[in-house]
Formats: C-alpha cells, sequence, structure tokens
C-alpha cells in the first residue's frame, strides 16, 4: 500500500531529524571567553575557604582517613545509588592520575559545565548543578589553594553503571534540563547582603540541596520543595528537612545551625 510506505518512511525520516537533534543537544558546552576571563590569578587562602565550603573531602578523600591524610585527594569512596556506584576520582596534584596536568580552564569547565578535559560530560553525581551557580573568581581561588596540596599516585577505581546510565552522552540531554546558573530562591534588590553571602553558600559550593532536596525520575532536584528533606541517595535513611517552614530548622538559632554544622550535634544533642 503506498501510503503505507509513506507513513513508514515519514517515521524514518522524523526518527532520524530527532535523533541528529538529540546527539546535536547533547553535546557538551564550554565555557565562553568572557566567563573564562573572570577566573582572576586565584589567592590559595581564599581558596582554602572555598574548598572547605564545598566539602571537597567527603567524596575525594581515601574512605578512612584523618587529619591531614584527608587532603590527600586519592578518592575511591564507594557512592551506591538507585542509578549505580559512583566512585569520586582522584583530584590530588599528580599529573598522571589526578588534576596536576589540569589547568585552571579545565577545573573551571568541570566545576560550572560538568565537561573535562577531554571533552566528555561527568556524571552529576559531582554536583557540578549546583556548582555552576559559583563565581568563576572563586574556581580561580579553589585552583590556587588544590595546587598546595600533594601529588597522590592511584587511579580510583570506576564508576559501576548499567544500560542506560553508562552512556554518558545522554548526561548532555540530562543538563539541558538541570543545569542552570541561575539562584533557585529569588530574592528583592536590597536584601541584606549576608543573607545573599549565605544563599551562595548553600545554593554553590555548599551544594546543600544535593542531598536535601527531593529528586524526581530522573535524578534532578525539585526546585518547587527545596530544601524540604529527602530520602537518602545512597544508603538508607532521610536526609532532614533544612527549611525555615514546618518540620524544618525554623526554630533553631543563629548559634545552634552554627554549632550544628561544627560538630554535627543538633540543639537537643543528637548527632546527624
Amino acid at each position: 500500500m503506498p501510503w503505507l510506505k509513506k507513513l513508514v518512511g515519514a517515521i524514518v525520516i522524523l526518527g532520524g531529524v530527532g535523533a541528529v537533534a538529540g546527539w546535536a543537544g547533547s553535546a557538551p558546552v564550554r565555557l565562553d571567553r568572557e566567563t573564562l576571563a573572570k577566573l582572576g590569578p586565584g589567592d590559595a587562602a581564599r581558596g582554602k575557604r572555598i574548598f572547605y565550603a564545598g566539602g571537597c573531602t567527603s567524596c575525594h578523600a581515601k574512605p578512612g582517613s584523618q587529619g591531614d591524610a584527608r587532603l590527600q585527594l586519592v578518592g575511591g569512596l564507594e557512592l551506591k545509588t538507585p542509578f549505580g556506584t559512583f566512585v569520586p576520582p582522584n583530584i590530588s596534584q599528580d599529573a598522571k592520575d589526578g588534576i596536576g596536568a589540569w589547568s585552571v580552564e579545565d577545573l573551571a569547565n568541570a566545576m560550572l559545565k560538568g565537561v573535562s578535559p577531554s571533552g566528555r560530560h561527568f556524571y552529576p553525581a559531582f554536583p557540578y548543578a549546583s556548582y555552576a551557580r559559583m563565581n568563576p573568581a572563586d574556581i580561580g581561588d579553589l585552583y590556587a589553594f588544590l595546587k598546595t596540596l600533594p601529588a597522590v599516585a592511584g587511579k580510583a577505581p570506576a564508576n559501576s553503571l548499567g544500560f542506560p546510565f553508562n552512556i554518558r552522552r545522554g548526561i548532555g540531554l540530562w543538563k539541558l534540563l538541570y543545569l542552570s546558573d541561575q539562584p533557585v530562591v529569588p530574592f528583592p534588590a536590597g536584601t541584606p547582603d549576608p543573607v545573599m553571602a549565605g544563599r551562595y553558600l548553600v545554593e554553590g559550593p555548599g551544594h546543600c540541596g544535593e542531598c536535601h532536596t527531593p529528586r524526581d525520575l530522573a535524578g534532578g532536584t525539585k526546585k518547587n520543595v527545596w530544601l524540604a528533606g529527602a530520602v537518602a541517595a545512597e544508603g538508607s535513611g532521610v536526609v532532614p528537612n533544612i527549611t525555615s517552614g514546618e518540620g524544618g530548622i525554623g526554630d533553631c538559632s543563629e548559634p545552634d545551625i552554627v554549632n550544628y554544622l561544627a560538630t554535627g550535634f543538633t540543639p537537643d544533642s543528637y548527632s546527624v
């Protein structure tokens, strides 16, 4: 039947067009020259603050290490999630196994765009969906501080992911939906500087929303319930609500929150 052949032909053509569009739309995107120019010369002292605000050792320190050994950023921690097991890599200054050969532009593209020096997508288990909101100058400072840390040889094990999550190119489509440098919580002009600074730490380098916000089926954070608590991405348990609403931390004083962040104990003396 001629009409059936035409229909099949049209479906094949549309499918081909869709495949080409999807392939083009999923391509890694690097930072533009204007953004790279904002990286600045880098200041290691300021970068140290960003390093600890970002909790880099939580994922990249050798599992079980203590004290100064936590600055040996050899990676290897296994993050077991519904999508598979992700293993944070070696980000020490080792030129072969770590990121010692990276330029500051390489680090900026990794953190703000989720793109590796070789042009591949990083998986968003690396929380660049939050880091994308960071000021480029802070990335330059972080780079300067990382350069002061030791080089440690040794490759971390590879991720263990099943199909289709092992196809990195598909992350490009995920980024179209979830990667943005815009703040999550809007504030009007004239908002006090401490509030704006706090938003920056929470939404950017601190990446609090990565654990404290529920996720949809594709693994993206649900912005309409930002920081409202979530099922733990790995293991079991629930990550608490840290909003000011009911069930959150609205009744906590500033000293309570400072003490919790410093010690891990809530105002009721529970360890979280």
